[in-house]
């Protein structure tokens, strides 16, 4: 029997990024969004839109590979926000899962040094993440089905040079 899965529309996610919006606000203002690349792109941008802040950035870490494959530990990509711009900071880390809590806390090691504060942000987290993220719309043991994710990649039709 296959396992059941978390079904997220378009429509959920509108719902989802305006409620964690609203939870985030009622106890922090963040100076910015960093939107942790690629999953999190979506939920940063969102979240930006629906709290109304502009300074949105993005950090790209790699760590799965395919669905129930990860590398070892998660591994930060460049180009990588500078520290210096991040310095003083209230700074919001926003991803689409807090899986196994890696990525979120490598990110949230990366700021420590230089950011005022920093909190998390996630659509949902799964039971066993090694960290409790600050906001969280969703708890959830299953294997998530994201709509930007779902379908297979466009391939092109264009031909290399």
């Amino acid at each position: 029997m296959a396992q059941e899965r978390e079904d997220l529309t378009y429509e959920l996610f509108g719902t989802a990024v305006r409620e964690l919006a609203q939870n985030i606000l009622d106890s922090y203002q963040p100076d910015l969004i960093l939107s942790i690349a690629r999953g999190g792109l979506l939920i940063g941008g969102a979240l930006g839109y629906a709290m109304d802040i502009k300074n949105v950035s993005v950090i790209n870490v790699e760590f799965y590979t395919g669905i129930n494959e990860r590398l070892e530990q998660p591994v930060m990509l460049p180009p990588t926000p500078k520290a210096v711009d991040l310095s003083g900071m209230k700074v919001l880390i926003a991803d689409d899962v807090a899986d196994t809590g890696e990525t979120l806390r490598l990110v949230q090691d990366y700021c420590a040094a230089t950011v005022r504060e920093s909190r998390t942000a996630v659509i949902y987290k799964k039971p066993h993440s090694v960290i409790e993220p600050d906001y969280v719309w969703k708890e959830t043991g299953r294997w998530i089905n994201f709509p930007w994710s779902v379908l297979p990649p466009v391939t092109s039709t264009v031909e290399k040079p």
